[in-house]
Formats: C-alpha cells, structure tokens, sequence
C-alpha cells in the first residue's frame, strides 16, 4: 500500500475497502481475535441489508427522503430497472400504484410516500447533473394500474428523454442481452450502490462491487435504443394500451 492510500485513509479521505483493513492490521501484528473484529466492521460498513419491513416500520416517506439526499450528492446517477419504471420518472398515478400493491399501506401513508417520491423528481431539472436510465421493454408492458394509467405513464418516459442531461434507453425484448436482468440497482457516480430485491434494499460502497455494477450497467447500455428509436417504441407499447381503454365506450355507445 502506498504512504499516499495509507495516509488518505488516516485523514478519512479514502474509505479503506475490506482487503486495505486486512493488509494494515496484518502489517501491524494484531491478533487473529482483534483482527477479526475489525474486518467484521469493515464488511458491515462496505455493504449493508436494510429489510423492507424495517422501513415500512419507521416511515416509508423517510426512507424516499432519504434516497433525495443521496440523489442530492449526485453528479451521475446511473439507474438500472428490469421490474418497474424508475421512481424519478413516476407519475403520481402510477406511484400511487406501486405503494398500493402489497403489503399494503395505509391511505395516509400512501400519500406522504407518493408525495416524497415525487419531490424527489425535482433533481432531474438542477443544472450540473447526468441522469442514464436503462429500462428493460417488459417494464414498459408490465401492467401495475389501469391501462390510462400506464398509457399515460409511457407519455411521461417519452416526455422526460427530451430533457438536455437525461439518457434514456430502453432494452428491446427481440435483442440479444449481454446478461440477466437479475435486480434493479443505482449507481451514484463511482461511489454507491443501491441494490433492490424482493425483502430488502442492499447498499455497497465496496470498490469492487461497485466496479461490477459498472461494467454491468455498461454492458446494457451497449444494446438499449435511445433517441427516436427509443420514443417510437415506447409510443408503440402506449398505443397498445389506448384501444383497452376505449373499448368500453365504444361498446356502449354500440348497445
């Protein structure tokens, strides 16, 4: 290790990853016993399993302004999603949608919920900030709400990639893919990850695991369609659900 890492890690500069914590307390000669408590602490502070309930015990609501502080902190935000849209890009109709599946919530809940995760979205028009989003195509199907709802959700993609510091790319279901769309996970610049499964959220600021998700969100990056060819296919999808919502009128009009 270099005296430059070691002594960025001493002024707190630098977060010494798991390896940089082992390669000190060896140089130093401490114990197996002490040296494994150290490197316990290290993993912890690496990388941290909140489980969902947890949040929901507290405040749903903290946990979305908490999620605007780390955003706040962001240059670039890089955001991979394979199960819905991203809550940056929401609609309130299609929030309020995702809190109502369960377990469910109460109203009041629900509301402050939607109305944090909304104000999150002012980020995305302060100057000095990249927003990348990668959407899978089946996000763009996957039916969540009525289909006015999803229609007008997909206006709302359309709408947004026409913003100068946003990059959206949807991942064309007929390509080839160069992985798995195992999980939805945010990057915030070269530093954090956040990880989202079915019973927690997973927060690493481990350099290598944080490497992995950027050469992944990198790799899917390569194969999306953006610009036109983005637009026309996400209006294609929005199309597909307008004639649903017609149909009952015209069906009544008809008798």
């Amino acid at each position: 290790m270099s005296a430059g890492k070691l002594s960025k890690i001493e002024t707190g500069k630098v977060r010494p990853t798991v390896q940089d914590v082992d390669l000190v307390l060896t140089a130093l000669g401490v114990s197996q016993e002490v040296k494994e408590e150290f490197l316990a602490t290290a993993r912890a502070e690496a990388t941290e399993a909140t489980a969902w309930r947890l949040l929901r015990r507290t405040g749903p609501w903290k946990h979305q302004k908490t999620i605007r502080a780390i955003e706040a902190g962001t240059a670039t935000l890089r955001l991979f999603q394979g199960q819905l849209v991203p809550g940056l890009l929401q609609t309130p109709e299609y929030a309020r949608a995702v809190f109502s599946l369960p377990p469910g919530m109460p109203q009041e809940t629900r509301a402050r919920t939607v109305a944090a995760r909304l104000e999150r979205q002012s980020v995305l028009y302060e100057s000095g900030r990249c927003f990348r989003f990668l959407i899978c195509e089946h996000v763009l199907r996957w039916r969540i709400s009525e289909p006015v709802v999803m229609a007008l959700q997909l206006d709302r993609l359309v709408s947004v990639s026409r913003l100068p510091n946003v990059s959206l790319g949807v991942l064309p279901s007929d390509r080839r893919m160069p992985d798995f769309p195992m999980t939805c996970f945010s990057l915030h610049d070269d530093r954090l990850v956040i990880v989202e499964t079915f019973h927690c959220e997973i927060t690493t600021r481990e350099p290598k695991d944080v490497q992995l998700y950027l050469d992944t969100f990198e790799r899917f990056a390569a194969v999306a369609v953006y610009g036109d060819a983005m637009r026309a296919l996400v209006e294609d999808v929005r199309d597909g659900f307008l004639p649903e919502q017609e149909r009952p009128w015209r069906e009544s009009t008809a008798g």
